[in-house]
């Protein structure tokens, strides 16, 4: 089993000191584990501040297994609070290797943005790294129709989860129903994929 990572408080938001190369290694153990459920929120500036008005968001954040720092604004406001972070482990890089090391072993469901993008995105991360793809579902769904969705997810027996849904939705939605092994919200990562 592997040990957490250590955490540290920032701005009122849990922030592990994990670098790319830590974080990669962890969701590797993760996504191989069938027990786990767990959900990763790649923290940066703008959820900070929208983390002000938005009292569930902040909830969800507080309720992550993983917090990783995805932008140099997180890396240097924790500098300048006395935190040490180890480097910055952006959503992209995240996914990305993840991918890249469990490959064929790994089942990739694609859930976000707009209709045929999380098929492209699908499509291109099959022939990139060999993923299976669990699953796919464009991001716009009405909120009644999340609970079968999320039912979908855990049927396809789901390792990693690409939940591209925008800041504070993404993260509700990993954290309510928390069907996959591994639930990482990655905005816009399912656009950089498929193009």
């Amino acid at each position: 089993m592997t040990p957490p990572p250590a955490r540290a408080t920032l701005f009122d938001l849990p922030l592990d000191l994990l670098d790319l190369q830590g974080v990669a290694a962890l969701l590797s153990a993760w996504t191989a584990d069938p027990a786990s459920k767990r959900t990763v929120v790649t923290l940066n500036p703008e959820f900070v501040v929208q983390c002000d008005t938005d009292a569930q968001f902040k909830e969800d954040i507080q309720r992550a297994d993983l917090v990783t720092a995805d932008g140099v604004g997180i890396t240097w406001a924790a500098q300048r609070m006395g935190i040490s972070v180890p480097g910055r482990a952006p959503g992209v890089d995240i996914g990305n290797a993840v991918m890249h090391a469990r490959g064929a072993e790994l089942r990739v469901f694609f859930l976000g943005a707009k209709p045929g993008v999380a098929a492209r995105a699908a499509d291109a991360c099959a022939a990139r790294y060999g993923v299976q793809i669990a699953g796919v579902q464009d991001g716009y769904f009405k909120p009644e129709d999340a609970e079968a969705i999320a039912q979908r997810i855990a049927d396809s027996d789901t390792h990693l989860l690409l939940t591209g849904l925008g800041g504070g939705k993404q993260e509700r939605f990993n954290q309510r129903f928390r069907v996959a092994r591994v639930s990482i919200g990655c905005g816009g990562y399912l656009n950089v994929l498929a193009f």
